[in-house]
């Protein structure tokens, strides 16, 4: 996917990223500290974090065909180099959310049958296991966040930095109007 209705893909598809992963991080530390999240989101969770998932590559494949297209400029070299640091962030969000949401799972489960409580309930609910997965689910939700800011601040640098003035400009600069 390179040009949607005439513009480059990078360019929309990247309010795709920048919205998703942020929010897939949001609702994955919500639902691995918050088992009540877990069991609100359900299924969403991992939907979620599959959809930022695939988010990632689209938008580094339309970014590197604009690369090909604009300039040569080290700001956009460098923007490029941060953008492909993404795809392991956006791969941890996606695993932990489909543990999070299978454990939760798995406990909804349980609860419904009576023999499966001790044995599966014990297992999600213990809490060494739910600091773990709550721990590593924040470390991989910054993680995924502190990316996003830096390939989005990296971006918005090469494609404005020469781009607009400090001072603005009117056509009745002076006339009161």
């Amino acid at each position: 996917m390179t040009l949607i209705n005439g513009l480059p893909a990078h360019i929309l598809l990247v309010h795709v990223v920048v919205v998703l992963v942020p929010l897939t991080a949001l609702a994955l530390v919500a639902a691995a500290v918050w088992p009540r999240a877990a069991h609100r989101l359900g299924v969403l969770l991992p939907v979620l974090g599959l959809v930022s998932l695939v988010s990632v590559p689209l938008t580094t494949n339309a970014g590197e065909w604009l690369e090909r297209h604009v300039d040569d400029d080290p700001l956009v070299r460098k923007h490029t180099e941060l953008g492909d640091g993404l795809l392991p962030w956006a791969l941890g969000l996606f695993v932990l959310a489909v543990v999070v949401w299978w454990a939760g799972r798995d406990l909804r489960r349980a609860a419904s049958t009576a023999e499966g409580t001790e044995r599966v309930g014990s297992r999600w609910s213990a809490l060494p296991v739910r600091i773990v997965i709550g721990l590593l689910s924040a470390v991989i939700a910054v993680g995924a966040v502190v990316d996003v800011y830096r390939i989005g601040d990296s971006g918005a640098k090469a494609a404005w930095h020469d781009g607009f003035s400090k001072s603005a400009h009117s056509e009745h600069d002076g006339d009161g109007s």
